[in-house]
């Protein structure tokens, strides 16, 4: 005779006082475990977003594409008209610009989380072995270059898209926008402290996304340490070097 069997819960505290039983997902969230995939799941989502904007950004290089037309400000169209007229104009963009707020704020909110159940743990050390001399600087500075990078993220949004802290901001002119803000030296030094804290949080979060995946091996912890080198590294050098190319006059100039 067939026997059937039921899913049991994944915590303690699965099962309600009114004897319902919590949502497997809601469940497995309440965990650390379950918290450390989202984190790494979000991580991934925000990581090809940076990727993309990083390489989107490159089209500041092109300069002027014809008489007073940037390359920027054509992708900039580019990204409003995405699937138009099947969705409306800047609806896919939205609908982009919406997932990635979600992201963030779950990501936020499971790194919250993770810090309230480590404090509340006893102290065990990891029983899988793990490089500790490779990620230690960047895992204990996580929680402060995620601090840095959210106020980045918020500066970066009043500054080049609603222009609230840029007075030379120009709706629908990005290059020259992006060019007039970066002309300003505190404003280019506060970018590239940040996008070097964000290189640094990218670095411990490649390194540790395959150990809450369940993806790690030692055999491969030296491409791990490459891997996350490599991604850190470009993100850096190429977000810092827009405004560096600003000031040195190598990205076109709107009086140029």
């Amino acid at each position: 005779m067939a026997q059937t069997f039921s899913r049991g819960p994944v915590s303690g505290t699965a099962v309600k006082q009114d004897g319902k039983r919590k949502p497997f997902l809601l469940d497995l969230y309440s965990t650390a475990v379950g918290k450390k995939y989202v984190m790494a799941i979000t991580g991934i989502l925000l990581l090809g977003f940076v990727i993309a904007h990083m390489v989107g950004n490159l089209k500041l290089y092109q300069g002027r594409t014809g008489p007073g037309v940037y390359a920027m400000d054509e992708y900039a169209v580019w990204l409003k008209n995405l699937l138009y007229p099947a969705f409306p104009e800047s609806g896919v963009l939205w609908l982009m610009r919406s997932g990635l707020i979600v992201a963030v704020l779950l990501h936020i909110h499971a790194a919250y989380g993770l810090t309230i159940i480590n404090r509340k743990a006893r102290s065990v050390k990891y029983q899988s072995s793990r490089d500790y001399e490779v990620a230690n600087f960047a895992s204990r500075t996580m929680r402060w270059t995620g601090i840095i990078v959210a106020l980045f993220v918020v500066w970066h949004l009043a500054d080049f898209t609603f222009g609230w802290v840029n007075p030379n901001f120009i709706s629908g002119e990005v290059h020259l926008s992006v060019v007039a803000s970066f002309q300003r030296v505190p404003v280019s030094i506060f970018y590239i402290v940040a996008n070097i804290a964000l290189g640094i949080h990218l670095f411990h979060g490649v390194w540790s996304l395959f150990q809450s995946m369940g993806w790690n091996n030692p055999r491969f912890n030296v491409w791990r340490r490459y891997l996350a080198t490599a991604i850190a590294t470009v993100i850096v050098v190429g977000n810092v070097s827009f405004p560096i190319a600003v000031l040195a006059g190598i990205i076109d100039h709107p009086a140029a």
